[in-house]
């Protein structure tokens, strides 16, 4: 059972939320041998980090808490694919994309919310991950911020 990363967890004051089901002809995840690939993950509130484009209706600051809370989203989907067993997972990629305007120039910037995230929850060994920030000019349904990872897990079969 996963122990220690639970237990940041707790000790950050953080609930996951219950992992998304798919909106569309997709799978949450895929884990061939011992990787997971967690397919892109956002969040659509009615609030101000959800939905816009960051730096135009959505400031900076509430870009990086929605990349933060996509993170929130990929680690739930984390533990559905490895049953609670989290500890065994390394972080290995993460791909982050923000919904801005053409002259947008630091996606790395709002991206960091995920990325401080996982190295908050998981540890800097297990957390560090290499990673892509891009800008678009939109994403579906208008959201403000899309994440995706992929991850190494240490035994498949646990």
């Amino acid at each position: 059972m996963t122990v220690r990363i639970q237990r940041r967890l707790w000790e950050l004051g953080i609930t996951l939320p219950n992992a998304p089901s798919p909106s569309a002809n997709f799978v949450p995840f895929q884990r061939p041998a011992n990787q997971n690939y967690i397919s892109g993950q956002f969040f659509l509130t009615s609030n101000e980090n959800g939905i816009g484009k960051v730096e135009e209706s959505i400031p900076i600051e509430n870009g990086y808490a929605a990349a933060r809370l996509c993170g929130l989203y990929f680690l739930a989907q984390l533990q559905v694919a490895v049953g609670g067993y989290m500890d065994q997972a390394k972080a290995i990629k993460l791909g982050g994309i923000v919904n801005a305007l053409p002259k947008f120039t630091v996606p790395p910037s709002i991206i960091n919310g995920a990325s401080a995230l996982l190295i908050d929850v998981m540890g800097q060994e297990a957390g560090s991950h290499s990673r892509f920030a891009l800008a678009v000019a939109s994403l579906p349904s208008g959201a403000a911020i899309e994440v995706d990872a992929i991850l190494e897990i240490a035994n498949k079969d646990a």
